[in-house]
């Protein structure tokens, strides 16, 4: 009888060790649980909330132990500790060996012999042909009209039932120096060709997240005055090709009164295009202390002091285009 009484303890014993694992295993099965695979929407939203607010107390924490160690070392006299970098795409990308340098003998001294050095020099007036392709869609023409009012001597042709190489011997003829031919799709504009005259060079630019100026909310117009060009970032041996070809499509003397400014930022191969105008205005000079607020005259009234602020508005589209092809 003894013997099976203890039998029956190490049964037990038994079981109640595997009930002990399964618990601990259930454990931690339940902290491996993820939002994403709770299927009650309810549950799901709460511990997704739940482990969001974790995260931001485990930062809160970390950005206050770097400080105090931060503070710490400075009290000591000690070098603080060194700042972390956070890992971007820009950072982390291998260098360029096309990049141009500043000391490109030869970079330099082909500008003054490639296809755009007359215009850049201010020998020749640039004169821009418009056209489209043969069919036309509903936001071409609103398109068009946009690029109209950003090109200064842009002119606009139909393209009919003509083909490119006469439109491009008529351009010849008539001293244009440069073809944009608008591309539809689905009824939207969906590609650029820009074509030098008489020579080349050819480039063609995919269009996408085309924003006209009515969508845009408090947009301006545009004046008449020839813009200022910014260019950046177009630092490679095509980066600067494609730079001086949309360089050869505005003149080189622009009118700063205007304000107008036309820019041009190339990341990662995509070409970011806006056009914007710099106002100024008069605001108050918001001091710190509440005594500074104001400065009192002779007569003991209050006048605030004033500072200028720059701001831009937004004119015409904004797009950004992107180059796979060039010739």
């Amino acid at each position: 009888m003894g013997g099976k009484r203890k039998h029956s303890d190490d049964g037990e014993g038994a079981k109640g060790g595997d009930e002990g694992n399964n618990s601990i295993s259930k454990k931690m099965k339940k902290s491996e649980i993820l939002p994403s695979m709770i299927k009650n929407k309810e549950k799901r939203s709460a511990e997704h909330a739940k482990l969001k607010h974790q995260k931001k107390v485990e930062k809160r924490k970390k950005l206050k132990a770097r400080d105090a160690a931060e503070k710490r070392a400075l009290e000591l006299g000690e070098e603080p500790p060194p700042k972390m970098i956070p890992r971007t795409i820009e950072n982390t990308r291998e260098a360029d060996e096309t990049v141009c340098k500043p000391d490109d003998e030869e970079l330099f001294a082909g500008n003054d012999a490639d296809e755009f050095s007359s215009i850049l020099k201010q020998d020749q007036i640039p004169k821009i042909l418009i056209t489209t392709c043969r069919f036309n869609s509903t936001r071409g023409p609103a398109f068009i009209s946009e690029l109209l009012s950003i090109i200064p001597n842009a002119h606009y042709y139909k393209r009919g039932t003509y083909d490119l190489k006469k439109i491009v011997e008529y351009a010849k003829n008539k001293d244009f120096t440069s073809i944009i031919v608008v591309h539809t799709n689905r009824r939207e504009p969906d590609a650029l060709l820009i074509m030098g005259l008489p020579d080349g060079p050819t480039a063609h630019f995919k269009l996408s997240s085309l924003i006209l100026r009515k969508d845009i909310k408090n947009h301006g117009n545009p004046t008449s005055h020839k813009p200022e060009l910014v260019l950046n970032n177009f630092t490679t041996r095509l980066g600067h090709r494609i730079g001086r070809l949309i360089q050869s499509l505005f003149p080189q003397d622009p009118n700063f009164r205007g304000r107008r400014v036309v820019t041009f930022h190339n990341q990662r191969d995509f070409v970011f295009f806006r056009h914007h105008r710099y106002i100024f205005e008069t605001k108050e000079d918001k001091q710190s202390d509440s005594k500074d607020k104001k400065a009192k005259d002779a007569k003991g009234e209050n006048t605030p002091k004033e500072k200028v602020v720059a701001r831009l508005q937004v004119c015409v589209p904004t797009l950004f285009l992107f180059l796979p092809f060039y010739s």
